[in-house]
């Protein structure tokens, strides 16, 4: 990096914390600390909502989830337009209604203080843990820029978040959010046409999309009902909507963005305008994967992307079986290179264009053999090297390819984005941890300034478990599906709570938290044997699952008690 990257870098993240900070000072009670004084307009909320989800790991795993699989994830996003109507229908007016800090205090009103502790416990966990996976995702971009200790980054990230949380909450999250999201938006714009310059001057845009389709990149539609295959239409339209039902309606991260609303107009609005440009932004997030794969079917490529394995191998007596491996990668880019420019040429001959289409399938499973050759070595060099190098594709591109100046802006997208939604999950761990059981449960009826003061010491604990978590991470298969993966695993059975409360008057407290205890199990059981190869059930899947047998289960204990249903204490969705 050159200076002139350092000063765009250094000068963003500066200017979010300063600005944050200074528009939030003097929050001193609740209303204004925990929901921002309720002062937001619709695109305020959109783009707060958004910028919750839009974490550095959207920014580093997509792009690395469609140069290794292509456009098919963006399946998974299917079921979110779905999901805002329903949530704009039920479940903002409720929340309004009874003016609510968290999601979690309406099942109280409902179902009693167990089932309402148990739901705030289920986000707790799940979104503890995935707080640190959004932090450790920006250390792996600095540790690559700077060869800099993973542990020594998460902490330096989780502390610049921490200060401006802690400083403003709701509101400094809010406020900083908007900017977040107006460098987000410009860096990926520059960087999606900067790869099109970069391709040769014979292979335009169009024909870039006949090298990435005769490559499988552009398969995006897959109406199979193969368990194997974890993102088809089915999985995106019903597990997606299920998952997206909960993250976006009962997921405290969310539910605290779109609170801040000044009324339930500008809510729903925030909502909607979330939910019409969220899979539009993410189909052009991949499309920059795909776009920065046909790059490196003209330029060099390393048999690994992650630097700290090629730095590993480096002077051990592995480093020539390693050398020899990128050298037939090497070789293989020039035959790449040539098919792909033959294929183009080959416009209006299918018979010719579906030959050279398998000799580039070849080449691929060519390619990825020598991968898998590589990463075993580096195995043997180093077993605590991560050898999963899906989310160093996109920053490696940035670092060996952008001009100066670009580099600093592309990081700073990315570490906005990493600020904007871990701010975002201590926030709403901090709330829930106050709301719904320290005030409720063990300091009732103490001043403002006092549960202004608890939030602010919960967020800073909450930071500091979020940087303990991202210091054990690993990738996983990539970030981004480890994040959802985590979520699945909790939020059907949460979903399930909430669809009770909202639809079914006749099922009462203790029919629910039965129900969410054994679907829970249930759940994490099913997860289990997929893993162990048992069972072939996609992540998706268990969002429907853990609602539908929340519901089921909830119903047949209920009929087993007596006649004399438990009497919901305000009004359910008629």
């Amino acid at each position: 990096m050159q200076d002139i990257d350092w000063i765009i870098l250094v000068a963003t993240l500066a200017f979010i914390v300063i600005y944050g900070t200074y528009k939030t000072r003097g929050r001193r009670n609740v209303q204004d600390f925990l929901r921002g004084g309720n002062e937001a307009k619709w695109w305020t909320v959109g783009l707060s909502v958004m910028a919750t989800q839009a974490s550095a790991i959207t920014f580093l795993s997509t792009p690395g989830q469609a140069f290794t699989s292509g456009m098919g994830f963006v399946q998974f996003y299917f079921g979110l337009p779905i999901a805002m109507v329903l949530i704009c229908i039920f479940f903002i007016p409720i929340y309004h209604k009874l003016n609510v800090y968290t999601a979690y205090e309406y099942l109280e009103s409902r179902f009693g203080i167990k089932t309402r502790s148990l739901a705030a416990i289920l986000f707790l966990l799940q979104r503890g843990l995935s707080a640190g996976i959004t932090i450790f995702a920006p250390s792996i971009i600095l540790s690559a820029v700077l060869g800099w200790d993973l542990n020594t980054l998460n902490i330096i990230i989780g502390l610049l978040v921490v200060i401006y949380t802690v400083s403003g909450g709701t509101k400094a999250v809010t406020v900083t959010q908007k900017q977040q999201m107006a460098i987000i938006f410009l860096g990926m714009l520059v960087a999606f046409i900067l790869i099109i310059t970069y391709l040769p001057d014979d292979i335009s845009f169009t024909k870039a999309l006949d090298i990435a389709g005769a490559s499988g990149k552009l398969d995006i539609l897959d109406f199979s009902f193969d368990f194997e295959n974890r993102y088809t239409i089915w999985s995106g339209l019903l597990g997606g909507t299920f998952l997206m039902l909960s993250y976006f309606g009962t997921d405290q991260s969310q539910v605290q963005r779109y609170l801040t609303g000044r009324n339930t107009r500008e809510m729903q609005l925030g909502m909607i305008f979330n939910g019409l440009l969220k899979v539009p932004m993410q189909f052009f997030i991949l499309l920059v994967g795909v776009m920065v794969f046909v790059f490196y079917q003209f330029n060099p490529t390393p048999v690994n992307f992650n630097p700290a394995a090629e730095q590993a191998v480096q002077g051990s007596t592995y480093e020539p079986e390693y050398s020899s491996l990128q050298g037939k990668l090497d070789e293989l880019r020039s035959d790449k290179s040539d098919l792909s420019h033959s294929y183009v040429d080959a416009a209006g001959d299918p018979e010719r264009q579906k030959m050279l289409r398998e000799g580039l399938q070849r080449i691929k499973n060519e390619e990825e053999t020598i991968r898998e050759q590589a990463r075993m070595v580096i195995s043997q060099v180093d077993k605590n090297v991560e050898t999963n190098d899906k989310d160093y594709v996109f920053i490696h591109f940035i670092l060996h390819n952008l001009p100066k100046g670009f580099i600093g802006l592309l990081l700073a997208v990315i570490l906005s984005a990493a600020m904007s939604s871990t701010a975002s999950e201590l926030n709403a761990l901090a709330t829930t941890t106050t709301i719904d059981i320290y005030k409720r449960s063990i300091e009732p009826g103490k001043d403002d300034a006092h549960y202004v003061g608890a939030s602010k010491w919960f967020t800073l604990s909450w930071g500091i478990l979020a940087v303990l978590i991202a210091c054990t991470a690993n990738l996983f298969d990539n970030l981004i599906q480890l994040v959802n993966i985590i979520g699945s695993l909790f939020y059907g059975t949460i979903l399930g709570i909430f669809i009770c409360a909202f639809f079914v008057k006749r099922i009462g407290g203790k029919a629910v938290f039965c129900a969410a205890i054994l679907s829970e199990l249930i759940v994490i059981s099913l997860f289990t044997l997929d893993k162990l190869d048992l069972i072939t059930l996609p992540y998706l899947w268990l969002n429907m699952v853990g609602c539908g047998c929340v519901f089921i289960i909830a119903s047949l204990i209920q009929g087993t008690l007596p006649r004399k249903p438990e009497e919901p204490k305000i009004a359910t969705v008629e």
